[in-house]
């Protein structure tokens, strides 16, 4: 479906694949089963509660930390913007808002026992902040003015979601061996990426998807990316680039004079450590969700040949999440394509963007220090 090349592919075979598989998403989403498929036995229907469409609040969601009151925290600004959209319940807005600060006054302890004693400063830093900007928030409220909620709302959670990255005390897992010859990111990075319609501000999760968000910062280090064009953009589903200008569909790297080629990874909830080199479909975990799914707008994933789990390497793709077309939990897309970020700023970039178009330049402008390299030996 996503392909690489094509010089190297086939499009209309990919392009009636694609026609297939969002004939079965929409079928799956109306919780019918398509008729041949076997699905173990297991319903098909959507699941439980609403599907999370905000990148930013499934980064929040996929930070490896267990503080019961930050999530709660975290959970209760989160619930304005469904109030917000429920006809503006205002009373509920405020108890929302209540909780909040209630959390933040009376059980700041609680926030700072899973921070390390040298980020202390830090944390309490933040919570500082985000006391401030509650009373903002409150006064928003009081005014019944609705942008001005949203505004604040978003810098809270902003300040939370950097109390949240403080928690975190270690890398969550051993990485397999197998790929200590490749860049691994053991943390988050943001990656500011100018296009010919404007910037893009990218959050690569080294957390879910280390050796594939290490290739990805590693190539943005390199320069890769600079000047390339976007090959592919099909309105409503996805934008494509890095397909380095020749007859090369990847990196070849210069060190080996080889395609470097990254495994598919997957990070399924619940589990200690990613899935690595096949698809959850062929793995038999068809109901499993993703830490890292394919539900917001904007999230960033390799590209790969369709029959090479383990062929990815340099070509990406915005995913342009679309509930009609590609219904969250049951798109098909979802264990498939490894996902590692998602964009955070410039979202309407993403709907401009068109074939032809290039990146002008893509650049590591926090968490650079997280890109681990292989060591000689390895490499």
């Amino acid at each position: 479906m996503l392909h690489l090349n094509n010089s190297k592919w086939n499009w209309v075979q990919n392009l009636a694949k694609t026609c297939l598989l969002t004939l079965l998403a929409v079928t799956l989403s109306l919780g019918l089963s398509a008729a041949g498929w076997n699905f173990g036995g297991k319903s098909s229907g959507l699941p439980a509660g609403n599907a999370i469409t905000d990148g930013k609040v499934l980064l929040r969601n996929a930070l490896p930390i267990d503080n019961s009151t930050v999530r709660e925290l975290q959970a209760s600004l989160e619930d304005i913007a469904y109030q917000l959209r429920a006809n503006r319940r205002w009373n509920a807005i405020a108890s929302d808002v209540s909780k909040a600060s209630t959390i933040l006054s009376e059980r700041t302890d609680k926030l700072l026992a899973s921070i390390p004693a040298e980020k202390q400063g830090q944390a309490q830093s933040a919570i500082a902040a985000a006391k401030e900007q509650i009373v903002q928030l409150r006064t928003a409220i009081e005014n019944q003015d609705k942008a001005q909620i949203k505004l604040f709302r978003n810098q809270t959670l902003d300040i939370v979601g950097q109390l949240e990255e403080l928690m975190v005390q270690q890398f969550p897992f051993e990485i397999p061996s197998e790929y200590s010859q490749l860049p691994q990111l053991k943390g988050r990075a943001t990656v500011e990426m100018v296009t010919d319609k404007g910037k893009i501000t990218i959050v690569v999760d080294g957390y879910s998807a280390p050796v594939t968000a290490g290739n990805f910062v590693d190539l943005v280090q390199r320069g890769f990316y600079d000047g390339l064009e976007f090959i592919r953009a099909e309105d409503s589903y996805y934008v494509q680039a890095g397909d380095p200008i020749g007859e090369d569909v990847g990196f070849i790297d210069p060190n080996t004079g080889k395609y470097r080629a990254v495994p598919l990874e997957v990070l399924v909830k619940g589990d200690p450590t990613p899935t690595y080199g096949i698809t959850l479909e062929d793995a038999g975990r068809y109901r499993d969700e993703p830490v890292l799914p394919f539900s917001a707008y904007g999230a960033v994933a390799m590209a790969r040949p369709e029959s090479e789990p383990d062929g990815g390497s340099s070509q990406f793709f915005f995913f342009l999440f679309e509930a009609e077309l590609t219904p969250a939990g049951r798109n098909l897309m979802d264990g498939r394509y490894s996902v590692f970020g998602y964009v955070t700023e410039g979202q309407d970039i993403l709907r401009e963007l068109k074939e032809g178009d290039k990146i002008q330049s893509a650049k590591v402008v926090q968490g650079a220090e997280n890109l681990v390299q292989p060591t000689a030996q390895a490499a």
